[in-house]
This record gives C-alpha cells, sequence and structure tokens, in this order.
C-alpha cells in the first residue's frame, strides 16, 4: 500500500487519520509547542497540503525538498529556518504513540537540558530483542529522566539484542530529536560540514510562495545524504537520551501493525469488507473489494485495487523478497 507517490505517513493505517495527521495532532494539545513546521519531498505538496487542511492546519510552513538527502539535511534545512535559539522537537510522521501523555512528560523533563545546548533523543523501551531497530547504550544520569548517551548501535544481529536486553539498560533509537535550533547547526558544521553548507546556501537562495519553502535546487543536490545518526548524534558532543515507555511503534511491517491495532475477541484486525468466521488472529485489511475467510489463523491479508498480498502473520518484514520477485 505503501508507495513512492503515496508513502506511509500519508496512508492511515491505525486510526481513521493519517500517520501524518496524528503525528502534527499529539503536538498540537500542550501549549508549549508552537505551529508546526513541516518538511516534505515537493512531489508530495498537495498530499500535504489537502491532509494539514483537514484537521485544521492548513497553511502550516513547509520547507519542500527537490530530492531525497536523509534526515541530517532535511533536520537543517528547519533548523535554520526556525530562530536560532528555538527548541525543536523532531518527529517523523510515519511513527505510532500510542500514550501521548507519557511522551509529553518526556519532552518536559528532557526540555531543561535541550535549552542548555544538549541533544537529545528518546530511547524507547524495549519489548524484545527486535533486530530491525538501532540501540541506544544509557549511561549516566544528567537530570530526572534524562541520561548521558554512551553509545549507538546500528542494527543488531539476534544474539546482540538478546544480550543487550539480558544486560539492561539499553533503548531502541526511535529516531525522535529535541534540541536548540542552533546546537544542532553548531554540530553538524563540526561533523558533516560539507552538509552543513550545502543547506545553508540552498536556504539562502530558496524561494518562497505563500507558505511554501522551495530550498535552492542546485546548491541542495551537492549534499551528502545522510543520517542524522550518522552524521551528528553519533559523534557530536552532549548527547544525551530521555528513555521513555510509550507505546511506540514505527509499523515497519503488516507485523508491527497487528501488534498495535485492538483486535477483536478472536484475536483478529479486519479493516474493510471482510467475513471472518472461525478464524483466529489473522491481520485483514479490504480496500476496493470483499474478503471472506473460514477456518483459517495467523495470516495477514491486504487487498488494495488490483493488487493482494497473502503471507503468514510473522513473516511481515519478507515482504521485499516478494517485491523484488514481482518487478523482476
Amino acid at each position: 500500500m505503501s508507495r513512492p507517490e503515496l508513502p506511509k505517513q500519508f496512508l492511515a493505517l491505525t486510526d481513521e487519520r493519517t500517520m501524518l495527521q496524528l503525528t502534527v495532532q499529539r503536538v498540537s494539545t500542550w501549549p508549549g509547542f508552537a505551529a508546526p513546521l513541516i518538511v516534505a519531498s515537493s512531489e508530495h505538496v498537495q498530499l500535504v497540503d489537502a491532509q494539514l487542511a483537514e484537521i485544521g492546519f492548513g497553511e502550516s510552513k513547509t520547507v519542500l525538498e527537490p530530492v531525497a538527502r536523509n534526515t541530517a539535511p532535511a533536520i537543517a534545512l528547519a533548523a535554520i529556518e526556525a530562530e536560532n535559539d528555538t527548541c525543536m522537537l523532531v518527529m517523523p510522521s510515519d511513527h505510532v504513540i500510542g500514550d501521548v501523555e507519557s511522551f509529553h512528560k518526556a519532552i518536559r523533563s528532557a526540555l531543561p537540558l535541550a535549552e542548555e545546548g544538549w541533544l537529545i533523543t528518546f530511547g524507547i523501551a524495549p519489548e524484545g530483542p527486535e533486530t530491525g531497530y538501532g540501540y541506544i547504550k544509557i549511561g549516566s544520569t544528567l537530570a530526572d529522566g534524562v541520561c548521558e548517551a554512551d553509545q549507538f548501535i546500528e542494527k543488531p544481529k539476534l544474539e546482540r539484542a538478546r544480550a543487550m536486553l539480558a544486560e539492561g539498560g539499553y533503548a531502541w533509537n526511535g529516531g525522535i530529536f529535541l534540541f536548540r535550533a542552533d546546537a544542532y547547526l553548531a554540530a553538524l558544521e563540526s561533523n558533516a560540514p560539507a552538509i552543513s553548507r550545502a543547506m545553508r546556501e540552498a536556504m539562502a537562495g530558496a524561494r518562497r510562495e505563500h507558505w511554501h519553502i522551495y530550498p535552492a535546487a542546485a546548491a541542495f543536490r551537492r549534499s551528502p545524504a545522510d543520517s542524522i545518526d550518522c552524521a551528528v548524534m553519533e559523534v557530536a558532543s552532549q548527547v544525551a537520551v530521555a528513555p521513555v515507555n510509550m507505546k511506540w511503534s514505527d509499523v515497519g511491517s503488516w507485523d508491527a501493525l497487528y501488534e498495535v491495532t485492538p483486535q477483536d475477541a478472536a484475536g483478529n484486525v479486519l479493516v474493510g469488507e471482510v467475513t471472518a468466521l472461525e478464524s483466529r488472529n489473522c491481520l485483514v485489511r479490504a480496500k476496493g473489494m470483499r474478503i471472506a475467510m473460514m477456518g483459517v489463523s495467523d495470516l495477514t491479508i491486504v487487498a488494495s485495487g488490483s493488487d493482494i498480498l497473502i503471507l503468514p502473520r510473522g513473516r511481515g518484514q519478507e515482504i521485499k523478497r516478494l517485491v523484488r520477485r514481482g518487478s523482476s
């Protein structure tokens, strides 16, 4: 269902609202938040405008990338546009957070250190030896609810993931950050000067139309592509982690979606025109057609338009094999 022209963040997967809409709304209730600043692909400008307008955030300032260059340049665009000492909460728009109150509490705990110039990431309480996430080793306590980030670990092998969970003191790297705009830009300049230089040139030559900001494409394209973790967080000084248990998921697979979606008495998640008899623990989504099933269990079935996906639950991470096979 997630395609280049309609990525996951624009889909309604866990709610009637899309993941982008849920992301914006989860920081709209606490008065400490200013208006959102969106960074998106220029190819998706109409989707962004339409979905934000639906929830009352039309005309939100939006920086539109001409090409993808990963998260470090994208966040630099927002930091340059923000005021120098503005604290920025950086959130991917394709995550699920089930306990927003705990998220807000962690933000409040981390904010004083962020105002002092610390770069803070939010560490997710691990629920198992997940190999699809990066990990953060939690260091000494800096303040209530905030610790030094001792080490960033890329997606580990299963044995190491199990060992880290057994040892304790590790969190999943959820890719959510809090820092002052000028602190991030200073760290970027020190550790990834080519990205910093390209983004400053791109914003200096930006074209502005109403609430849309189009960075200068030629300068933007000169930037290396790198993640904020590799370019900044893993190498900068004064990096902290705020551990939080907020029922987080990046919904990286249909199995992950099943886990964060309420199930019926038979353990099924049924969306659309679906009839299920004597069937248990299935995730079924029907869009544009009807699905009837009987006597099956532990299946993922997704029908969208003329495409139908069927696989055992628990093998959602293997979809790339199907995609490669289908395109060959």
